[in-house]
């Protein structure tokens, strides 16, 4: 350290702890500086400060406000490390899920720091949808007072990409809040990026901050660093032995779904009820090997960094999606004409209908883009993300050991066959094999703190995984609370999944009822919520008991008409009109009985 002014001790005791760091602990360490010296905490006294013997105490340190929309626990966990940061800075700090965050809050808050994530085609995550509401009604304050900035968790592969934190922050600057930093906009690699804007803002609020009361000086001015992450997460995930892998359709159905157990032994690694697990797939080495051939790459080309070509496909990027950024960033560096046609704004149509099922490959052989270097390429792919999958089993009954409910996506597209990524990675998966997984914790889908409280549970095919760890923790528990399972799929015969479970759990009065919908057994269709429709009286009566209501599946399709169900059976049942039904399910929502994992 030639020049610094550092002592020899000091220094010497620096290179040893920056050695030390990863990459998120130095850029942990770096906002941290850069908070102190913001808020005019950057030259230390040279003796620590002695306490008045009398005199006014020092004021409390300005507080900043974080809010989080999640739905599957990332936005709140960023939201939890953006509290943790700018308490670092010497702030105090409050985080708060949106679904509790009343009017009467957001008039008092000075700062506030919004997480959110969009679900699909735009929407809100359910804890901010109130949110929402109260910000678009005619209640909604004015908040000139007010000083904020947004942070977004999307998926580019979406149309509405980010949508419910461009839709805050415009709703924000319209009620006359002034914005402390530039929106975020992150995509499914979020990390570094999320990590980034983190960082520049609990500067900025830091230096924001200050003028309006200075920050106490010395060690109190700014909490010790946050308590170290666990060994294993996200960014360290953990090889998780593959115990069994089994086919849960019976003989000659038309679809494979894999039950896989997991070992998290040794791991340090938890879950509860209602929690996912992330996996880390590989890309299948066929498809990497066609991408090769159509691209006329070498699998041996060097990388940034120095990485082969062949094995980064195969581990590191995302090759089987395409998103209107990666798009436009290689129509920018191969000056592809057809591409650049293809996203102009009249042609939204034609964009939206060609990302749908088509994979690189298809892009490269669709627009002339054979020879193109690989390196200019891969530097517009996004990184491979982890799946998510709701855990399947419950800790006290399975302790270190998470089920998997795992649907195997295989069809044909565009003159070719297709397969999930990481579902034909599990699938292929044999005892004794490894995968790297971390536990995504998702606090908005648990169960009643009551255990006396009836517990209604709607989850057609793979949507069923979460409730079977629900009743396993039930039956563990003693739980006396009634239970009730909506299941369905396409056959009775062949896709009843997981029935002996549910049978042995009937017999024991776990279960306490289950309906279900076979849809292709019949001439008519019939499904989840045509069951809740037919059974609504008795539904109705267990929601007056209290029962609390959760809803797993897709997003789309399922989890709407669900929705549109429940809200009939309230007006048809409870004799009230819409508004009043959609009222009632909103207050399900703020009591925690209406949850959804939808996807």
């Amino acid at each position: 350290m030639l020049g610094s002014p550092f002592t020899a001790d000091q220094a010497q005791a620096l290179e040893a702890l920056v050695a030390g760091m990863t990459p998120e602990q130095r850029a942990w360490l770096g906002g941290y500086l850069a908070g102190l010296q913001a808020a005019g905490l950057g030259a230390a006294p040279a003796a620590l400060p002695q306490a008045p013997a009398a005199g006014p105490a020092a004021p409390a340190p300005p507080e900043v406000t974080v809010v989080y929309g999640s739905q599957t626990g990332n936005a709140a966990g960023l939201a939890r490390r953006l509290a943790d940061r700018v308490r670092g800075a010497g702030l105090a700090a409050s985080v708060h899920s949106l679904g509790d965050f009343e009017a009467r809050q957001l008039r008092q808050a000075q700062r506030l720091l919004l997480v959110t994530s969009t679900q699909g085609d735009g929407d809100p995550p359910d804890n901010a949808i109130a949110f929402r509401e109260l910000l678009q009604s005619r209640k909604a304050p004015r908040l000139e007072h007010l000083r904020y900035a947004v942070l977004g968790l999307g998926d580019s592969s979406y149309e509405h990409f980010n949508q419910t934190a461009r839709d805050f922050d415009t709703r924000l600057a319209e009620l006359g809040a002034t914005p402390l930093h530039p929106r975020a906009e992150c995509d499914l690699d979020y990390e570094e990026a999320a990590a980034a804007w983190i960082e520049a803002v609990v500067a900025v609020v830091a230096a924001d901050a200050a003028p309006g009361g200075p920050v106490p000086a010395g060690p109190a001015a700014a909490s010790a660093p946050p308590s170290a992450a666990p060994a294993y997460s996200r960014t360290h995930p953990f090889p998780a032995e593959v115990l069994d892998n089994v086919e849960l359709h019976g003989r000659g159905a038309d679809r494979s779904t894999r039950h896989v157990e997991l070992s998290l032994a040794g791991s340090g690694l938890s879950w509860e009820p209602g929690d996912s697990l992330g996996v880390f797939a590989r890309n299948d080495q066929g498809l990497v090997e066609l991408l090769l051939r159509a691209a006329d790459w070498d699998p041996a080309t060097p990388l940034e960094g120095g990485a082969p070509l062949g094995p980064a496909l195969a581990e590191r990027y995302e090759i089987t999606v395409l998103t209107r950024p990666m798009l436009a960033k290689i129509a920018e560096v191969t000056g592809s004409a057809s591409l650049a046609a293809l996203l102009r704004p009249e042609r939204e149509a034609d964009l939206r209908a060609y990302l749908a099922g088509r994979d690189l490959i298809d892009l490269i052989q669709d627009h002339g883009l054979r020879g193109v270097p690989a390196r200019d390429l891969v530097a517009a792919l996004r990184r491979l993300p982890p799946r998510l999958y709701s855990i399947a089993s419950s800790p006290a009954a399975c302790p270190e050991e998470p089920h998997l409910t795992v649907r195997l996506l295989d069809y044909q597209a565009h003159g070719r066959p297709r397969r999930g990524v990481c579902s034909s990675h599990l699938a292929s998966l044999a005892p004794g094999d490894t995968v790297p997984v971390f536990v995504q914790s998702n606090p908005n889908f648990r169960l009643p703190a009551d255990p006396a409280a009836p517990v209604i549970m709607i989850g057609p095919g793979t949507g069923v995984a979460p409730f079977r760890a629900f009743l396993e923790e039930r039956a563990e528990a003693g739980a006396p609370g009634r239970n009730w399972l909506f299941f369905g799929d396409r056959r009775f015969r062949t896709d009843f999944l997981y029935q002996t479970d549910w049978q042995r759990w009937r017999q024991k009065g776990v279960l306490t009822r289950m309906d279900v919908a076979f849809s292709r057994d019949r001439a008519e269709k019939v499904y989840v919520q045509h069951r809740m429709l037919q059974h609504g009286r008795e539904l109705y009566a267990w929601l007056q008991d209290g029962a609390a209501v959760y809803v797993c599946g897709d997003e789309k399709r399922m989890a709407p008409d669900v929705h549109e169900a429940l809200a009939g059976i309230l007006m048809r049942e409870g004799g009230c009109d819409r508004d009043a039904a959609e009222e009632r399910l909103s207050q399900m929502r703020r009591e925690r009985r209406y949850q959804r994992d939808v996807y």
